[in-house]
């Protein structure tokens, strides 16, 4: 069954995801982050920029097949389209079509009210489905958000 956590009280969306699949290339992960498509425009465009030193390779899940199953993090409109089933991150505001096929999901919400309003429902979708669900509380932890 997929493993689900959810990631409380992030202050920067793009840039702790940023951080978050630079951590993921540097152990081999595959992932696959999924969003409404200006939200992955501007992931994407961060992606080039956020750290001078480190790149991470990642591609539009418009890219031909051959090139997206060589990389390991993947932009994708719907994850029914990854040719991997290895971690899902959602940065939208719905559960995302097909999630349960990977092995480890992750929802990422900021500290605004109609997000975690949001996040609550999804929340409640997957409890009421019987997954074990994990929380991340970022302003908890005391960390970088």
């Amino acid at each position: 069954m997929t493993e689900i956590s959810f990631h409380f009280n992030v202050a920067d969306k793009l840039l702790y995801t940023c951080r978050l699949l630079r951590k993921a290339h540097a152990t081999g992960a595959q992932v696959a982050v999924t969003a409404e498509p200006e939200t992955l425009s501007g992931l994407d465009q961060l992606l080039w920029s956020f750290s001078p030193t480190e790149f991470v390779p990642h591609s539009r899940g418009a890219a031909e097949g051959g090139v997206l199953a060589g990389l390991s993090v993947l932009l994708v409109d719907s994850p029914e389209a990854c040719p991997h089933q290895g971690v899902l991150v959602n940065l939208g505001a719905t559960v995302p079509a097909g999630f349960e096929r990977f092995e480890k999901f992750v929802e990422i919400v900021t500290r605004s009210d109609s997000e975690r309003a949001a996040a609550r429902s999804r929340w409640k979708h997957y409890a009421d489905r019987g997954y074990s669900l994990q929380r991340h509380d970022l302003a908890a932890s005391g960390a970088r958000a």
